[in-house]
């Protein structure tokens, strides 16, 4: 696993806690309760990559993911870039904004088809839902989060899966039955 921050940012320190968080997140709830069944693979063979961003400035998000983009179509041994936006601040709304302008960018660069944006948030909700449902758990992270995909990797995982479109549905009925205290004790937090 490689962990970067910003270029614009030499300070590591200020990312070290997210970065960990993030990782610790993805081991145990991802991972751990197998809600990406094609991420164990790649999460044990090291080819999982994170980098920390200011999240409150969204030009440099947008510039990660320009050069994760390019790191992507030059390093094959990479598989995916988890980029942490790297602020308790950046409300959802901003942050759903952000994600489309972000997809807008993918697709003007010439990127559709071939990367995806998964998206992550402390205070994700699916539209419709109640706030209190444990669904939105499959969609929130500990940190505001452009989780970049190769799409080819990702088709290729689901052609050997039986029933890849149950996969939402098993996720969700797991973190209904879990509920945020149980998602809370598998993080190590008090709940």
């Amino acid at each position: 696993m490689t962990s970067s921050s910003s270029s614009l940012d030499p300070a590591v320190s200020p990312h070290e806690q997210p970065l960990r968080q993030t990782r610790d997140w993805i081991s145990r709830i991802v991972v751990g309760l197998d809600l990406c069944p094609f991420a164990r693979r790649e999460l044990d063979a090291g080819r999982v990559r994170y980098r920390a961003v200011d999240g409150g400035d969204f030009a440099l998000a947008l510039a990660a993911l320009d050069e994760e983009v390019r790191l992507l179509d030059e390093d094959e041994t990479v598989s995916t870039t988890v980029i942490v936006l790297v602020d308790r601040t950046l409300d959802f709304d901003t942050y759903l904004d952000w994600l489309e302008l972000a997809e807008r960018w993918l697709a003007m660069a010439g990127y559709e088809g071939i990367y995806q944006i998964a998206s992550f948030h402390p205070d994700y909700r699916f539209e419709g839902s109640p706030a209190s449902d444990p669904a939105h758990l499959t969609n929130r992270a500990p940190w505001p989060l452009f989780h970049l995909l190769r799409e080819q990797q990702l088709e290729q995982a689901l052609a050997h899966f039986p029933h890849p479109e149950r996969i939402p549905q098993r996720n969700v009925a797991l973190l209904r039955e879990l509920g945020e205290q149980g998602v809370a004790r598998l993080l190590g937090e008090r709940g």
